[in-house]
């Protein structure tokens, strides 16, 4: 508009809240969950300085603002995943075959703890946790297992997995392998993001510069044998549910996926030979439109930044694809039947920020692993979205409200302000070691639950409409003999596996860490006749050593 126009609009609008400001108002505060303040009105006043071509542009082209494929979701709708895993593997293969029968589209893995912490079922730090928070698996065996009847070149895996990332990664490989299926027809995620293991989650096992080095390895092994695999998927979600704000987890996020990028350039890579293959995974949070934003800024600023700090030449080097996960830190225990309102409108707000791939969570997941009537009502959450709400008929429906056109430029230019910080310490890698993320979530999570507290933020049934109705779902317990019975027979392929064999791929393994080669090809050889995790991660251990994380006051 021209500044006359605007001059119009600005009188206007200053009459108009001269006489709203008579009008009677709640009594809290109008915030966003992040605890950004939300105006009254939005209009085009907000969006003075806002370039259709430069700012916006068409789906499919840059900078992607309105999504990343020509026409999404009237061509395909997003890939349904539930994050699904517990017990041993034969437990999770029914699940994931239920799953399948019921229409989802791609399979989640959730791994328990000692998996994600690198340590065999049969190890005195596993005890009482195997198969608890998702599935045990400890060898190329257990993985056969898991996979069961399900063609590794017809469906896609996400797996949720950073430490021993490329441990389990070769094991899917090696088992895509036995089934016949040859790796350039494999395809799927695996998490392999370390950097938010440092910031927010805390499932580390090496020292960060090794981290990097395996993560390097798996970039230049994918782009050179499975071509269809996304070699890391860079995670906003756990950064957000350790209590972070929507800028904090945006910028956060992007800085630790520039940092990959980088990494993978110092080690002689070209940007386009691995940047097509870098995926993200985000939180939806509860606040509806919020969340819309930083979709659609994170893709704005992924292609800006691609382009012309890192030289991306290759179209898909620019392209932002991501997962979204509804907010699991967004349930509440009490009255649980309000989750599922909660998963259906977050699971929208990631549909109309234009996702990929999209998980709901569980109504029960606060209080245990998901129940199968639990996964099934969350699935059909996303069934109903997409082809009964209207919501996947048009792209980017929300693109020209003043309202979001605003917000998305504010999350962009926090986001920028926090990249400077990172730049002024250093980089990520010294942002971590100086606890900088760290505090930032804290601070941020701190003043969230003084906001409920207070009830500045409403969270219904639990500070505001709250009864004292008890809990009456049926939950998902799993049975203490699931330990008993995967020790055992992990004890059985011990005693019967070609245990030389092990004892050299393992030297092998430990030879090459020591030195310069790319890793995968050793870890391969070792998961192929049946090295479990534990050892492989205790022969890495012995070159790269532990991390451990400098206290913070």
């Amino acid at each position: 508009m021209d500044k006359d126009k605007l001059d119009r609009i600005a009188e206007k609008k200053k009459r108009w809240q001269e006489e709203a400001a008579t009008a009677r108002e709640r009594s809290e505060p109008f915030m966003t969950v992040s605890g950004r303040p939300v105006g009254a009105l939005y209009t085009p006043l907000d969006n003075a300085d806002l370039d259709y071509e430069k700012d916006l542009g068409f789906p499919g082209s840059y900078p992607y603002t309105r999504g990343v494929q020509d026409n999404m979701y009237r061509g395909r709708v997003w890939t349904m995943r539930q994050f699904s895993g517990f017990g041993d593997a034969y437990d999770s293969n029914n699940r994931y075959r239920y799953l399948l029968e019921q229409g989802q589209t791609g399979l989640s893995v959730a791994f328990d703890m000692p998996t994600i912490m690198g340590y065999d079922s049969d190890s005195e730090r596993s005890l009482g946790e195997v198969g608890r928070c998702g599935v045990a698996i400890d060898s190329l065996e257990d993985m056969e297992i898991l996979f069961d009847q399900i063609p590794l070149d017809r469906v896609t895996t996400s797996m949720t997995i950073n430490g021993p990332a490329a441990i389990l990664w070769c094991m899917y490989l090696a088992n895509a392998e036995k089934q016949g299926v040859s790796l350039d027809k494999v395809g799927g995620t695996i998490q392999n993001d370390i950097l938010k293991e440092y910031i927010a989650q805390k499932s580390w096992i090496f020292p960060p510069e090794p981290s990097m080095r395996l993560i390097t390895d798996i970039f230049s092994f994918a782009a050179d044998h499975v071509p269809r695999w996304n070699t890391i998927s860079i995670s906003g979600y756990h950064i957000r549910e350790a209590g972070s704000t929507a800028a904090q987890e945006l910028a956060f996020t992007l800085a630790d996926g520039f940092a990959y990028v980088e990494a993978g350039i110092q080690a002689g890579l070209n940007v386009d030979r691995f940047a097509p293959r870098l995926s993200f995974f985000f939180n939806a949070h509860i606040d509806f439109f919020e969340e819309i934003c930083k979709y659609r800024a994170a893709r704005r600023i992924w292609a800006r930044r691609m382009k012309e700090k890192y030289g991306a030449t290759d179209e898909r080097s620019l392209k932002m694809r991501f997962h979204t996960q509804t907010a699991g830190c967004s349930l509440t225990a009490q009255e649980p039947e309000n989750n599922i309102v909660r998963t259906a409108l977050e699971a929208l707000s990631a549909v109309l920020g234009g996702t990929q791939s999209l998980h709901t969570n569980s109504m029960d997941e606060v209080l245990a692993l998901p129940s199968e009537k639990a996964v099934k009502i969350a699935l059909r959450t996303q069934q109903v979205i997409a082809y009964e709400s209207g919501a996947a008929n048009t792209i980017d429906p929300l693109a020209g409200s003043y309202f979001v056109e605003a917000l998305t430029d504010q999350l962009e230019a926090e986001a920028e302000a926090y990249f400077r910080r990172i730049d002024e310490l250093g980089g990520v890698l010294p942002a971590i070691d100086q606890g900088f993320f760290q505090q930032e979530i804290a601070d941020a999570a701190y003043d969230y639950q003084r906001a409920v507290d207070r009830e500045d933020l409403v969270v219904v049934g639990v500070n505001r409409y709250n009864t004292s109705e008890k809990v009456q779902i049926d939950l998902l317990k799993i049975d203490p003999a699931v330990e008993e019975k995967q020790v055992r027979r992990l004890k059985k392929l011990k005693e019967s596996r070609d245990n030389d064999a092990v004892a050299r791929s393992l030297a092998a393994l430990k030879k090459s860490a020591a030195g310069s080669d790319n890793l995968i090809p050793k870890i391969m050889d070792a998961v192929r006749v049946y090295a479990t995790e534990g050892e492989i991660v205790a022969a890495l251990k012995e070159i790269f050593g532990e991390y451990r994380e400098k206290p913070l006051f």
